[in-house]
């Protein structure tokens, strides 16, 4: 119990150390560099990278388990699509927010 509270007596005073952080003004007239646009372009290799990784795994994994029991290809089949969209679509939903970071 006395771990407990002397964790969240660290994380209070952790709160209260980071508010002055949001404080602060933003630049209007910046002259520097976009870092957002810089970064975006790490995030979005990130992204691609990680997916074609699950990719081949959820295709490889596919064609396994229909080379072991042909007679389940059409749930196979239909797993790997929906899998293979739902990776997808994390790739474009980073897209977005980069586009609408970037943009802004």
């Amino acid at each position: 119990m006395r771990k407990v509270v002397i964790l969240m007596f660290l994380l209070m005073l952790c709160a209260l150390v980071a508010t002055p952080a949001f404080a602060q003004t933003t630049e209007t007239a910046s002259s520097g560099t976009n870092w957002v646009a810089i970064t975006s372009g790490f995030a979005m290799a990130f992204a691609v990278g990680l997916a074609a990784l699950g990719q081949s795994r959820v295709a490889g994994a596919a064609c396994e388990g229909m080379a072991r029991n042909p007679a389940a290809r059409p749930g196979i089949q239909l797993a790997l699509i929906l899998g293979l969209a739902f990776i997808e679509s994390l790739v474009l939903f980073t897209l977005v927010i980069i586009f609408v970071k970037v943009v802004r």
